[in-house]
């Protein structure tokens, strides 16, 4: 081998070592610095508008992506005597379950709501990291819906129990046999400034910081 292919050789080499020892510092820097999920998704608080009697429901115009504002009068039922029908809190209608002159049943749900001003992130954390992060941390977030633009938000809540705790398909092992699986704990975080294109239910993947 001549010289200069020799030196050509050893240079390639050395930049493939060098690469390979600063990919290894990016994820050790990163798993350090942070902890990450892509078991997130956007929520927001929810209600359903309910008929407060039986009757005919009169003056009905919502529709999906409507406001409503809570303890404002939606509608009414007319029946043995006339009520009006209100929402619980401020929202938007998100799913629209009746129209004009139909006939409801007390307690039957008209329409569902959510808080789309006040969106969140519930993250599912394994448990191993909980003791890496706490209230206030900051978080970066892309959700799915809007991929090119990474949100800031903080760690607001920390669950209380793991979300294994309440499944009712739960049942003990009478076997003998036992596998330990990592457990997972939701995590609600704030979203600040979320475009349009962010909807609740929608993916989304979190770093928080340590």
């Amino acid at each position: 081998m001549s010289k200069g292919r020799l030196i050509a050789t050893n240079i390639i080499g050395l930049i493939i070592v060098l690469a390979i020892l600063a990919g290894g510092a990016y994820f050790y820097y990163d798993s350090i610095s942070y902890v990450k999920t892509d078991e997130a998704h956007v929520a927001g608080e929810m209600a359903d508008i309910t008929a407060p009697a039986s009757g005919k429901l009169a003056d009905w115009d919502l529709k999906e992506g409507s406001k409503v504002s809570k303890d404002e009068k939606a509608a009414k039922i007319k029946g043995e005597q006339t009520v009006d029908v209100k929402s619980i809190m401020d929202g938007t209608i998100v799913k629209n379950e009746a129209k004009e002159g139909q006939i409801v049943q007390a307690g039957q749900t008209l329409a569902k709501t959510i808080d789309m001003d006040h969106l969140y992130i519930t993250a599912n954390i394994e448990e191993n990291d909980l003791k890496d992060i706490e209230k206030g941390d900051k978080v970066d977030i892309v959700v799915d819906g809007d991929s090119g633009t990474t949100f800031e938000g903080n760690v607001e809540e920390i669950g209380y129990a793991t979300n294994s705790t309440f499944d009712l398909l739960s049942q003990s092992n009478s076997s003998g046999n036992y596998t330990k699986v990592t457990q997972k704990v939701p995590v609600k975080i704030s979203i600040k400034n979320p475009s349009d294109k962010v909807l609740p239910g929608m993916n989304a993947s979190v770093k928080i910081s340590k």
